[in-house]
């Protein structure tokens, strides 16, 4: 999900796009988000570990 939040900003600023931008933001924050919980040990959406 990071992952797919950095392509999308990317495309973003680069095509100028900014919905593509915010996106790319908001993706980034949930995939760092879910990733410290799932560090934490605790179970999100029934998975424990999220790479």
């Amino acid at each position: 999900m990071i992952l797919l939040g950095v392509v999308l900003m990317i495309i973003g600023f680069v095509a100028a796009i900014q919905i593509l931008w915010t996106l790319g933001i908001i993706l980034v924050v949930i995939g760092v988000v879910v990733a410290l919980f799932g560090a934490m040990g605790h179970a999100i959406g029934g998975r424990r570990h999220y790479y």
